[in-house]
């Protein structure tokens, strides 16, 4: 398995420490999972109904909302 280094601001890692039991790496590396699949479905439905750049644009846009909406992010 390839390692990566990942950066968060100090007062989210502090609130992080509190939960020192949770795998982070388990839920960092689920939420990779997930975007890189759901911008692979995207990819593949752009390729079979030839989107506009700007048509593409916008459903990416409507993922990253619905995705951070899902991952608690703001």
């Amino acid at each position: 398995m390839t390692n990566i280094t990942l950066s968060v601001p100090e007062k989210l890692h502090k609130r992080m420490k509190v939960y020192d039991y949770v795998k982070w790496s388990v839920i960092v590396r689920k939420a990779l999972e997930s975007k890189v699949s759901e911008l692979e479905k995207m990819d593949a439905l752009a390729e079979k109904i030839n989107l506009s750049e700007k048509d593409a644009t916008e459903i990416a846009k409507i993922v990253k909302k619905d995705m951070a909406r899902e991952l608690g992010i703001k």
